[in-house]
């Protein structure tokens, strides 16, 4: 997808000075006009560009022929004596000679005439004439009138200017095909270049100012070296210089996935998601310039780091944004002001959108990505033209589609969650939604468990939000941790509205294996319901190896000795991500902060701390990307919002 020519090794900004040695020329080459000269000169071609008027000699005899045979026919039934017929044909022939000596012109088509002079196509001859000299159908009736005779009229001549006025046909026309190859072949013809650069002929001195001649020429050498196409000899080793280093930055994003963000560098699925969406914004770039470089700028490159950003996190959004950057400065012109164009792009791309699944936050973002597309090119063209008179208002409208074809990011992000079996913010504000399917059968067949996955939904995400972790997944998450209570609902004590408790009728090792069972059974709903992994990870992780330690305890008073522990625990893993150590804390928390008689808030601090610091030795946050000082921040979170909840209200009057 690289271009197939060489590559100038200079790069120079009009208005800036050569930062470089002296230049001077490797070859003979040719100086290139520029855009604006050549277009000048095509403007001034159309014109002078000859028009063409087609001249029918067939449609001038007819009409003679007609008129003729129509005037002796009045003169032989009228009475005039011989030297009037005689007058009257000979005033007839001079009015239709003067007609047909350069044509009748319809006037419908007369507005087409912008030239001072056209050129008459008579068969094989040409003949250049002015305008006027055409007869126009409109001014036909006054010419006629005014040869005839003097008002008023006999019958015979009022007789003889109707056939006139009735047989006389426009026969001149335009030539609009005869016009347009002559315009095309004066286009055509127009010399690309205006000069010659000698070998070894110095081209620049460092320091000058590079503009005027002088950036003429330097673009031409640019553009000489450019389209020198790959040949037999040099082929392998531009090929292996490209492999090089598109190796190189592939090798550092897959270093930085390595080093930071190890479970997406162990996810085949996830890795290859990235490449391929580094490999669509490559593909679609060049397809853009190969068809016009000057729609370069209506790329939506910055979709990247949004997507990256929807299903990962911002920083890694913001490395492969800078490194596909670069490789495209390969391809794109100018490709100085586009990298620095395009990485400040998505670095506000980055740090306005903080949510991508409120539309308001997307369309604002957006907003504020095209005012800065405006602002720095604004910048780039004053510095190189010196004033703001020569903006090209088109890259406007360029960087205004690109603005919309950003918003194209919802519906890709639905596509690529589809493809690659992701979830985004997106999706996960959709199963948050208390009315979904799963969530409703959850309220109905164990309302208390679902009471308290609301409780704890609400404490995990104000945590997450303390933390700076991902707030909407740990919510969605804790709404659905506990779904497989839901094959056996009596048994867990939030949902028992009676006295009867079914437990009692089972020995401890059973009642805890029904516990442990709602893991299991959890998964196996989620995954039958289509639930994402990233949600199935909670249900799996909540409870990570602890024990079911109320009937482990029972167990070990019926027995009278120590029991063997892997009866009462849960089967893991434990939580592998600062979300999911964040579920499982809370989960406890909630679920302790019930037994409590006397919630008061020394009461509470105490259940917190006591909670946290025994699954932090037990090592369940041994895997999960959480420091101590973000451990004591949600500590702090519990304890207020535990506070809030058990708060003592007044006692309101009978």
């Amino acid at each position: 997808m690289f271009p197939k020519g060489g590559h100038f090794k200079y790069e120079f900004q009009k208005g800036k000075p050569w930062q470089y040695e002296n230049y001077y020329a490797p070859f003979d080459f040719a100086i290139q006009k520029t855009k604006v000269e050549i277009e000048a000169e095509k403007k001034k071609l159309r014109e002078n560009s000859k028009l063409y008027l087609e001249y029918d000699e067939g449609i001038a005899i007819a009409v003679k022929d007609n008129i003729q045979k129509r005037v002796n026919k009045v003169l032989n039934a009228s009475d005039l004596d011989a030297s009037e017929k005689e007058n009257i044909l000979t005033v007839v022939d001079g009015i239709v000679a003067d007609v047909y000596e350069y044509g009748l012109f319809n006037v419908v088509n007369y507005h087409k005439i912008d030239k001072d002079i056209v050129t008459l196509k008579r068969g094989n001859m040409v003949q250049d004439i002015q305008p006027y000299k055409l007869f126009k159908t409109d001014n036909n009736l006054k010419y006629i009138n005014s040869k005839i005779g003097v008002q008023p009229l006999t019958e015979v001549e009022n007789t003889l200017l109707n056939i006139l006025f009735e047989e006389l046909k426009p026969n001149v026309e335009l030539n609009e095909e005869l016009t347009l190859k002559a315009l095309e072949e004066s286009l055509s013809a127009i010399s690309l270049t205006k000069g010659l650069v000698a070998e070894k002929e110095r081209i620049i001195f460092k320091g000058d100012i590079v503009e005027g001649e002088k950036l003429a020429v330097l673009e031409s050498i640019k553009n000489e070296f450019e389209s020198q196409v790959w040949s037999k000899s040099n082929y392998n080793w531009i090929v292996f210089g490209y492999i090089l280093l598109v190796a190189l930055a592939f090798l550092m994003l897959l270093l930085f996935l390595r080093k930071y963000r190890v479970e997406i560098f162990e996810n085949n699925n996830k890795v290859t998601f990235i490449f391929f969406n580094i490999l669509l914004v490559v593909f679609l770039t060049t397809l853009i310039v190969k068809f016009n470089a000057e729609f370069v700028y209506a790329v939506p490159i910055v979709i990247l780091p949004l997507v990256l950003k929807a299903f990962f996190d911002a920083r890694l959004g913001m490395f492969t944004h800078v490194l596909t950057v670069l490789l495209l400065g390969f391809i794109v012109p100018n490709s100085f002001e586009f990298l620095f164009l395009q990485i400040i792009a998505g670095i506000v791309t980055i740090l306005t959108i903080s949510e991508l699944y409120k539309r308001a936050n997307l369309f604002i973002s957006v907003l504020q990505i095209t005012i800065v597309y405006f602002v720095v090119y604004f910048a780039f063209s004053i510095i190189q033209e010196g004033n703001a008179s020569n903006l090209d208002w088109a890259k406007f409208g360029y960087f205004a589609l690109n603005g919309a074809a950003t918003l194209f990011v919802i519906p890709l992000i639905y596509v690529f969650e589809i493809l690659f079996s992701l979830v985004s913010d997106e999706s996960l504000k959709e199963l948050s939604n208390t009315n979904s399917k799963l969530l409703r059968e959850l309220a109905e067949k164990a309302p208390g468990t679902f009471q308290h996955s609301l409780q704890v939904a609400n404490l995990a995400e104000a945590c997450a939000n303390e933390v700076h972790a991902n707030s909407m997944l740990v919510r969605t998450g804790a709404l659905y941790h506990d779904i497989g209570k839901m094959a056996n609902p009596m048994f867990f004590t939030e949902n028992q509205s009676t006295s009867v408790n079914p437990h009692d009728e089972l020995t401890p090792r059973d009642s805890g294996q029904i516990i442990i069972n709602h893991i299991i059974d959890g998964v196996e709903l989620a995954k039958k319901n289509r639930l994402p992994d990233r949600i199935i990870d909670f249900i799996r992780t909540h409870h990570g190896t602890s024990l079911v330690y109320y009937f482990y305890k029972k167990e070990e008073e019926i027995e009278g000795r120590a029991v063997d522990k892997k009866y009462f625990q849960y089967p893991g893993p434990i939580p592998f991500s600062k979300e999911t150590a964040i579920l499982m804390m809370c989960d406890s928390v909630e679920a302790a902060s019930k037994s409590l008689k006397e919630p008061s808030a020394q009461v509470i601090d105490g259940l917190v701390e006591k909670v946290v610091n025994s699954q932090m030795e037990n090592g369940q946050f041994m895997n999960a990307d959480i420091t101590f000082k973000e451990l004591q921040t949600i500590k702090k979170v519990l304890k207020k919002k535990l506070k809030n909840i058990y708060h003592l209200r007044i006692e309101y009057p009978e």
